[in-house]
């Protein structure tokens, strides 16, 4: 899977994209809001570590997500 940061502008706020191995996408999701249903993408239990992962992502950065 790969995750991207992408930017808000003025009242939209930063999302988060998850996107599988073809590049479709699979959750989108606030950057400052937890994901919900985390336990779908089989992330259960790296809830510490996607945050952190977040507040650290560049934006823009297309990641291959590995946790």
């Amino acid at each position: 899977m790969y995750i991207i940061k992408v930017k808000g502008k003025a009242k939209i706020p930063d999302y988060i994209q998850i996107r599988d191995e073809n590049f479709v996408l699979v959750a989108y999701f606030r950057a400052d809001r937890p994901m919900k249903n985390i336990e779908k993408f089989g992330l259960e239990g790296k809830e510490e570590e996607m945050e952190k992962l977040i507040k650290e992502l560049p934006f823009g950065k297309l990641q291959k997500l590995e946790l």
